[in-house]
């Protein structure tokens, strides 16, 4: 049996590489089509400030993507040197998604982005956006195809387990690329990090307009960041609710764990605002709901029931129970593969085999585990409850803060009265790190959520890792905490240095009078 020191520490490894990391993402995600948006605008007036708006913001945007891109690669890496089993049993099919990723869209970004910087000189105006809006599209594809990676994680459709490799075996490949727990996973995050990329243009444009200098410049690029915000955030808002109905339908246990729900109510269930959680006892000891809203996002209807924690916990106790036959007649096919009462049996059973692997984390034989062994298997299907309840309604809180702050903007620049209202610039600046905290918070509530398992009803986490020594993962772990604080902090003072420096960076002088905006660019 593997040590849980050992999981737990690779665990918390992979997780610290995979925040950092996306600490970079989402702003790349965002400020892609804010350029192509902004280039676009030039291509069709000529008016040379836009053109200098996509090279400045474009210059914060290649600064990101640099750092980015260096704490991604470790992740992948990761899969291999601490996920090693996990890479066994699943890699034909998780390693699908993300080899096309690096196939197809990364080489897209990359090669765009080289064009980007260096093709002013070099390429007319309409070729060089097409070059910023392909950039932009193999932006998205990378979401896309590791989105359909982890979106698989989620949802395991498209794929047996085969006893004769030992392995999870690729059935249907479109089923992977449109599985629904994917495809609303990448439509919420990508409009998460547009969020993102709008808030940090907003935020850094008000700064400029409470110092009152580069106006002109700060004044179109809030207007864009605005609108561009506004339907972002939307998009986000409609879109969580899809991402909710998808958890529903596949990951009933995360859906109990986010609401505090313990007891299955009767449809449609209400959703809880607040409550004080007794993990102790298993029970709310008092909450505050509005009737019907969970039933209606979580279901889709008014007469379909969500399972309770308790009403879950005891399926999976039955589902263990089952899951004991399967390893069983695993056990018997692996010795002989010509057992045919072995093969029915592990046919009708194969469906829980996750289940029975879930007793090895406490047993090497499963049919030594006793009833307590059973209920602690039974315990640990369900993640904690009050770290997942308060992280979902800190994101969801933060996300409607955003809207409001969107709304108001965009309501100031149909007025021509941002200057007007420093309360308005003053809270765009404050709000700047809050889509990042929303974006941390909504992978913790989907990976934490779908604890024990790396591949949701498969193959539990504590089956996965690679068999390291205890003080080599501490040794590795401090060094990557260590390496990528280094690069956030350089991140950090490039951007603050040349947000300070302003448009006058780019060696074309400040844009404080409107006069500057009459230049127009040859054709």
């Amino acid at each position: 049996m593997i040590s849980e020191e050992l999981v737990n520490l690779s665990r918390l490894q992979f997780a610290a590489t995979a925040m950092y990391h996306f600490l970079f993402v989402p702003l790349t995600i965002g400020m892609v089509w804010l350029l192509v948006i902004m280039e676009s605008v030039y291509v069709m007036t000529g008016n040379v400030i836009w053109k200098d708006m996509t090279r400045f913001w474009g210059k914060l945007f290649g600064i990101n993507f640099a750092l980015g891109v260096t704490t991604g690669i470790t992740l992948e890496f990761q899969f291999g040197t601490n996920w090693a089993y996990y890479s066994h049993y699943v890699g034909d099919i998780f390693g699908a998604p993300l080899a096309i990723e690096g196939l197809m869209a990364f080489f897209l970004e990359s090669t765009m982005i080289g064009l980007f910087f260096f093709g002013w000189d070099r390429l007319s105006k309409t070729q060089h956006l097409l070059v910023t809006l392909l950039m932009a599209v193999g932006t998205n594809l990378s979401a896309l195809w590791i989105l359909i990676a982890n979106g698989w994680m989620q949802n395991p459709v498209g794929a047996e387990f085969s006893y004769l490799t030992m392995r999870m075996e690729m059935t249907d490949f479109w089923a992977v690329v449109f599985n629904p727990d994917a495809q609303a996973k990448f439509v919420h995050t990508v409009s998460a990090g547009y969020v993102t990329g709008a808030m940090f243009v907003l935020s850094i444009s008000s700064w400029y307009l409470l110092k009152k200098r580069d106006v002109a410049f700060a004044k179109r690029s809030f207007r864009v960041a605005a609108a561009f915000g506004l339907a972002s955030v939307l998009s986000v808002i409609v879109l969580g609710d899809e991402s909710g109905y998808t958890v529903g339908e596949a990951q009933q246990t995360k859906m109990a764990a986010l609401e505090a729900m313990w007891e299955t109510k009767p449809a449609p269930a209400g959703l809880t605002l607040v409550a004080s959680i007794n993990e102790a006892e298993q029970k709310n000891d008092w909450e505050i709901e509005i009737p019907w809203v969970m039933g209606l996002i979580g279901t889709r209807s008014l007469t379909k029931e969500i399972p309770g924690i308790h009403e879950i916990k005891a399926k999976n106790h039955e589902r263990i129970l089952r899951g004991i036959v399967a390893v069983n007649a695993l056990d018997a096919l692996r010795a002989n593969r010509n057992d045919t009462v072995a093969r029915q049996v592990f046919e009708g059973h194969k469906a829980d085999l996750g289940f029975g692997f879930l007793l090895k984390k406490y047993v090497a034989d499963v049919n030594q585990a006793t009833p307590e062994i059973i209920a602690r298997a039974v315990d640990d299907t369900v993640p904690r409850v009050i770290p997942m309840f308060w992280a979902f309604r800190i994101m969801v809180g933060l996300g409607f803060a955003m809207l409001l702050l969107f709304g108001l903007a965009f309501w100031s620049t149909l007025k021509s009265a941002c200057m007007q209202r420093p309360w308005l610039l003053k809270w765009a600046l404050w709000m700047l790190p809050a889509p990042w905290i929303a974006c941390e918070l909504g992978w913790f509530v989907a990976e934490y959520g779908r604890q024990p398992w790396t591949i949701y009803g498969v193959l539990p986490t504590h089956m996965s890792v690679s068999t390291l020594s205890v003080n080599s993962l501490y040794g590795s772990l401090a060094g990557f905490i260590g390496f990528y604080t280094v690069l956030l902090v350089v991140e950090m003072y490039l951007m603050v240095k040349f947000a300070r420096m302003g448009p006058g960076s780019l060696g074309t002088g400040r844009y404080d009078n409107e006069a500057i905006h009459h230049a127009v660019a040859p054709a």
